[in-house]
């Protein structure tokens, strides 16, 4: 018959304790590699939302035709109220920017860029928190460092209206795809912008996101979340953001007043028959039943300057000659001021796509 050896109590004792010493250095060096890992150094979650709420704003406007949403986002780009945005259906009409604090402002709209769907706002407000919105050629006014493919990101947004006043914005992690450019060719992707973008590995563009602020861990701004995008005949959405460094150009120019779409006052008004009117350029808008009617066009002419061009009902007019137009009172005004001999620029939005339409007489 076989015995086993028990050890004794002094000898379990001993072993018990050499196990404990290795087990303590172990736990030793995972806290160790962790002190000292990237993902340690990083920012946490809630200190980094919370940097960016104040920022991130709630705008609302009209819906447009078709019951398109009312809602969506921005962000604020100087301490005096500029808020930049998306350029949408919500902006038809005068929108309203409601701060984190749930104060309420009327927005006007003071710039637009067509080609990157950006619109600036402007509220009646100061001594605001803001995005220093940076540029890769200058190394003083970007993030410590330059984002690159897997870095975590935060999408900040009115996303689905959760917040309707004070209630904080919805904060999305997700992480960078890849910066590419995005080739969005008419019929495949609806969208007027042809540039650089974040591609992104997160949900981030569903209703109200549109205009929102992607931020890495420290709070940086590092771009703008684009509207909703989805492929045509694939039927995929794509998640993605305009860099900051791509708006700073035109931000910087729309505050400074290079670069405006106010209703031109400067051109005296010329008298009915030498001017040009939408009769003239055989464009019917719809009733103008209301105190501000967005410029929809209801019917086109045959054989005439606006069908030449390729216009369609339901296009809704967005500039002339590079001017914002935001009611029918004032797109006649602008009309008025164009010698009947010339020909006028047209910007339109029709869905969600941006087009320019040259009307030659």
């Amino acid at each position: 018959m076989r015995h086993r050896m028990i050890p004794n109590r002094s000898f379990r004792s001993s072993v018990i304790k050499q196990y404990m010493r290795r087990l303590h250095g172990v736990a030793v060096l995972l806290l160790v590699i962790f002190a000292t890992s990237p993902l340690a150094a990083q920012p946490s979650l809630a200190r980094s939302s919370d940097q960016v709420q104040d920022r991130v704003v709630k705008i609302y406007g009209a819906g447009g035709l078709g019951g398109l949403d009312t809602f969506q986002s921005g962000f604020l780009v100087s301490p005096v109220g500029h808020v930049a945005t998306a350029w949408s259906t919500v902006l038809d009409v005068t929108p309203f920017v409601i701060l984190s604090d749930g104060r309420r402002f009327e927005g006007e709209i003071v710039g637009f860029e067509p080609e990157l769907e950006l619109a600036v706002l402007k509220i009646d407000a100061g001594d605001l928190p803001f995005f220093k919105v940076p540029q890769e050629s200058d190394p003083s006014s970007v993030p410590t460092s330059i984002p690159t493919w897997g870095d975590p990101v935060l999408a900040v947004s009115n996303l689905f209206n959760i917040a309707t006043g004070n209630e904080p914005a919805s904060v999305l992690q997700g992480r960078i795809a890849a910066r590419s450019k995005l080739d969005a060719r008419r019929g495949t992707f609806q969208t007027a912008y042809r540039g650089e973008v974040w591609l992104l590995d997160l949900v981030a563009n569903n209703p109200g996101a549109a205009g929102g602020a992607l931020v890495d861990l420290s709070g940086n701004l590092l771009g703008m979340l684009g509207k909703e995008l989805r492929d045509r005949k694939t039927g995929v959405w794509l998640n993605y953001a305009i860099p900051a460094d791509v708006l700073r150009g035109p931000i910087g120019d729309i505050i400074a007043g290079r670069k405006t779409v106010l209703p031109s006052t400067d051109q005296p008004l010329l008298a009915r028959e030498r001017a040009h009117s939408p009769d003239g350029l055989g464009i019917g808008l719809i009733p103008d039943v209301l105190e501000m009617t967005p410029v929809y066009i209801d019917t086109v002419a045959a054989d005439s300057p606006a069908a030449g061009s390729d216009l369609n009902p339901d296009d809704l007019v967005l500039l002339v000659n590079g001017r914002r137009v935001a009611h029918q009172r004032e797109f006649r005004d602008q009309l008025r001021r164009i010698d009947r001999r010339d020909n006028v620029i047209l910007t339109i939005q029709r869905n969600n796509e941006i087009l320019e339409a040259v009307l030659r007489p």
